[in-house]
Parts: C-alpha cells; structure tokens; sequence
C-alpha cells in the first residue's frame, strides 16, 4: 500500500470530488465506494479529513442545485433526460414523482440512498417548486449523512481496506475472473431479457406515413398511451386520438374488437405502447404501434391538437400545500 500512498494523496480529492458530482448528476458511478476510500485514506494521513469531507459535500451540494435550478426551468424536460436510461423512462419519473409527493418534502433526507430518486429528487423539488430555502437545508442535511456516514465507514474499516488495496497486485488474477463473471451474468441477463420480448416483437410496427394513411381512410383508431398522463399545459397530441391510461387497462375498457388500434407513446424504443399491445391483443384487440411515437409524428410534419384541458394532469406542487 506504500506505493499507493502519494498516488492518492497527489489525485484522491479530484477524483472524489468528480465521482461524487457526476453521481449526483445521474451517472452510475460508485461514490459510495470513493467515499469509503477517502474515509480509509483519511485515517492512515494521507489525506485530510477536512478536505475530504468538504469536496465532497461541496461537489453533491453543487450538482443538487444545478438539478434543482434545471427542474425549476426546464421542468419535464430534464425530468425525462434524468429517466433516459430506463426502459419506461415516463413510468421512471411517475413512480418517482407520486412517491416524492406522497412522502413529502423530509425524503430529501434519505433520498441519496434511494435507488431511482436519488438523483431525481432535486430536479422534483425544483419542478414541484419546493421553496429554494426549503430545499437547501433539507438537501443539505441529506447529502451530509449521506457523505459522512460512507466517509466514516471507511475511517472506521481502514485497517481492512488497507489490506485490500494493498493485496490488489496478487490479486489481480482474482479480479480478471471475477470480471469475466459479472460479463457472464450481465450476457445471460440481457439473453433472459431477449426471451422475454420475443412476444413483443411480433407485435406490427408502422411508420407515420403508413398510419396516416390507414387513419385518412378509417381504417383504424389512434391512442395515446403515454405512461405519465399530460404535465404540463399547452401538452399536444396525434390529431384525432384519444387517451388510452397505461396504468389502468384491466377489463380492456370499452374497446371495440372489431376495429383495428394503433398505440403511441413516447418511450424509448416504444416501451409502454408495445406493453399496452401485448395486453390488448391478449383480450383480442388487433394492434399496431407507431414506430418513433410521437416524436416521428411530429417530425414527419403530421398533424398535431392540443391536449383538452380536462384530460391535463399538473405534476404535483408544494406550492400549494399549506406550510
């Protein structure tokens, strides 16, 4: 571990403070696990507690509030860039938004260990417009026991990290093996994965100019599925189409068999219309979904109508609630 020594004293804080800012900002990188590094570092000198302790609070405490801010102003825009990476990304963000809402403004206290909320908590409070003081010291108290609890886990185990780090070079052969398992189980997850969307791949795809043309001469009905309702005012949809809610299909409504459906939404690789398909087409509904939703419509220059306003439905806000 000697050798070790000016290596991380020279980069520990950078590395830190970067590791911990890019978590914070949504990417899947093992903060935790710098933290408990520094907190082991810290303990044997080679680096300093204080310094440690404040790059990292200051580089979560800096990302928080540039999510707050961009949630604030960009509203589900950014909420939807955050959710990018799930398979439903819409759903992603309404589960996280209702279970944000319904538990209050305390969650930011525990948000960091929340897989899914963590770094969608500040831009929530930003868009749900949670009072800036409010949400700074909430955040702040979060992201200090997030901080300090791995910090002083690793202060505490440093005597077993150290052997860790210092047994690293024989066991690097240890680690190839260990690496080619974790290759192994994510190829059979991704195969298991590939099975499982066999069924979904039967289901038809149309492009939108195939669909406008089946819709011109009636010979079908168009639905908006999209996960997450409508957020936000002045929402559009396909011209002529009619809400379909995702969340709530036992029973498949009063859907007429005998009348071909197309499904939109817009999920990455059409997730939530393909899924809403694959039910309906089990009760004997015929069904096709529109390849690139929403976003091809539009792009093709197709015709788009405002949301109604009774179908709006407004992401939950703490500016209302009495305080």
């Amino acid at each position: 571990m000697d050798s070790l020594l000016p290596e991380i004293a020279r980069y520990g804080i950078p590395l830190l403070s970067g590791l911990v800012f890019l978590e914070a900002m949504g990417l899947p990188l093992p903060a935790s696990l710098a933290l408990l590094v520094a907190g082991a570092s810290s303990a044997n000198g080679s680096l300093r507690p204080e310094l440690t302790l404040g790059a990292a609070l200051a580089a979560m405490l800096c990302a928080d509030n540039i999510l707050y801010f961009g949630g604030r102003y960009t509203g589900w825009w950014l909420l939807r860039i955050l959710c990018r990476l799930s398979l439903n990304p819409e759903s992603c963000i309404l589960r996280t938004a209702g279970s944000f809402y319904r538990r209050g403004r305390y969650l930011l206290l525990f948000a960091k260990f929340v897989p899914g909320i963590n770094s969608l908590a500040p831009p929530l409070a930003g868009s749900m417009k949670m009072p800036y003081g409010q949400f700074f010291l909430l955040d702040l108290a979060g992201a200090s026991f997030y901080v300090g609890l791995y910090w002083t886990v690793g202060l505490l185990l440093s005597d077993i990290l150290g052997k860790v780090i210092q047994g690293l070079d024989r066991a690097g052969r240890i680690f190839a093996v260990l690496v080619a398992i974790a290759v192994l189980i994510y190829f059979a997850y991704q195969v298991r994965l590939w099975i499982r969307s066999r069924a979904l791949r039967t289901i038809p795809r149309i492009t939108p100019a195939e669909a406008s043309r089946i819709l011109a001469s009636g010979g079908a009905a168009i639905y908006d599925v999209r996960s997450h309702g409508y957020y936000e005012q002045g929402a559009a949809r396909i011209q002529g189409s009619q809400r379909l809610e995702p969340n709530s299909l036992d029973g498949a409504t009063g859907l007429r068999k005998t009348t071909p459906l197309i499904l939109y939404c817009t999920c990455v690789r059409e997730a939530t219309s393909l899924a809403v398909a694959n039910l309906l087409r089990q009760q004997g509904v015929e069904c096709s979904v529109l390849a690139g939703g929403l976003r091809a419509w539009r792009k093709a220059g197709l015709p788009l109508e405002p949301v109604p306003a009774e179908e709006i439905v407004a992401l939950p806000s703490f500016a209302v609630l009495k305080r």
